[in-house]
């Protein structure tokens, strides 16, 4: 094998090396995005619930405040 060949296949192995982990790390991206998603999900699920429960304590307080 000629040096050039051979310089030409370690670039070609350290290219697929760099595909390989690049694949990989989209993969790690994707599973983290999906992670994130789903907790922005719960999250705002728990911030409605808190906005719906201190909604209803102001009108309770309301209308205590209206009876007297």
């Amino acid at each position: 094998m000629t040096a050039p060949d051979h310089r030409l296949l370690e670039k070609l192995d350290r290219l697929v090396a760099l595909c390989d982990q690049m694949q990989r790390d989209n993969q790690q991206l994707l599973d983290r995005q999906a992670a994130l998603l789903t907790e922005r999900s719960q999250l705002t699920e728990q911030n409605e619930l808190a906005r719906q429960k201190i909604e209803l304590m102001i009108n309770r307080l309301r209308s205590l405040n209206a009876d007297q």
